[in-house]
Order: structure tokens, then sequence, then C-alpha cells
């Protein structure tokens, strides 16, 4: 039998593998010397806060979709849970404008957000008993990362 509270190892890596663009905006934004060497080989976009809020706004986005498959789990449940999974979608759509510190608030308070839903759904049995453990542990890397914009 395994252990259904264990991140598939697929997932893990995956999730963490996702961390790599918000990493390499924190590390563009912390240490000249890293951002010189990418501005060498990449466009703007691709550096500092920019890339950070780029990538930020498509996953959000991407995690609605998740949402969005726990509540088809539940069709009983009505659309509240199809409400609940759009939520994030459009909240980094009206949100997420420029490359502000105001739209670094607003991303960093969307993953927040996502993982309030993300526990709802995991109460609800409709997650699997491992995501919470991987969502706590990737929403702490993204809002640190997303954070150093701020600074």
């Amino acid at each position: 039998m395994t252990d259904d509270r264990r991140i598939p190892p697929a997932a893990l890596a995956l999730g963490l593998a996702g961390l790599i663009p918000f990493l390499w905006s924190a590390a563009t934004q912390l240490f000249p010397a890293v951002a010189a060497f990418g501005a060498t080989w990449l466009p703007p976009m691709f550096l500092g806060s920019y890339v950070g809020l780029t990538y930020g706004t498509v996953i959000l986005s991407f995690m609605s979709g998740a949402l969005w498959g726990f509540a088809a789990r539940a069709p009983e449940a009505g659309p509240l849970p199809y409400v609940l999974a759009v939520i994030p979608a459009l909240w980094v759509f009206f949100t997420v404008t420029d490359a502000s510190d105001t739209s670094s608030i607003f991303l960093i308070a969307g993953f927040v957000g996502l993982l309030l839903l993300d526990a709802t759904f995991a109460a609800q049995g409709l997650a699997p008993r491992w995501w919470m453990k991987l969502r706590l542990l990737l929403t702490a890397v993204v809002v640190g990362c997303l954070s150093v914009a701020l600074l």
C-alpha cells in the first residue's frame, strides 16, 4: 500500500522546476552581476521583476485550471466550486496590469488567496491528500521570490 500523503515524485520534481523562473527573477533583482550576465543572453522581459510578474500571472491562471479539475470531481456541489476555481485567473487578469509594486502586491495576494482556495478544496476531499504539502512549499518560495521586488 502506498502513502497517499506522500507527494508523487513527478509532481514534486515538476513543482520544484516550476520555481526556476521565480528564483531567476529574485536572483536578477538581488545580484547585479547575475542580471548583467542574463542581459547578455535574454531580453529585458526575462530579467528582474518582469519575469516574476509575467510567469506568476501564467501560473496563477494555470492553478485556476487545477482548481477547476477539483471542482469537476463534485458536480453535486453545484456551481460554487467552479466559481471559486475561476477566482485566481480573474484576480490576476484584473489586478496585475504593469510592473509596479502594486502589481507585485496583488500577485502575492493572489498566491496567498490561492493557498486558501487549495485548502478549501482539500478540506472537501477534492484534492489529493498530498496536495497541501506541495502547495505550502511552492507558495512559500513563490511569495518570497515575488517579495524581492518590494525591497
